[in-house]
């Protein structure tokens, strides 16, 4: 039996894939590689690759300091997604 997504879950991972898309942008920006990024925040590399892609569904802690790496807040990588 295949196990059914919840609207609910397909909603969430749509967010994650949102924020992750948003986050690589402001990276990118800033000319760091993923990895860069990464030992900056003091996230995995391979975590940050998750949350780049939207597969991870972050605390909020960690959005705000990937928000305050970028020299942003966690209010402006969350405008307009959902």
């Amino acid at each position: 039996m295949i196990p059914q997504t919840s609207s609910d879950e397909v909603f969430t991972m749509h967010i994650q894939q949102q924020l992750g898309a948003r986050i690589r942008q402001f990276r990118q920006k800033k000319g760091w590689s993923q990895e860069e990024f990464a030992d900056r925040c003091g996230i995995h590399r391979s975590h940050m690759g998750e949350i780049e892609r939207g597969r991870a569904n972050i605390t909020l802690a960690t959005l705000v300091v990937i928000a305050q790496t970028l020299d942003t807040s966690a209010a402006t990588l969350l405008k307009d997604i959902a």
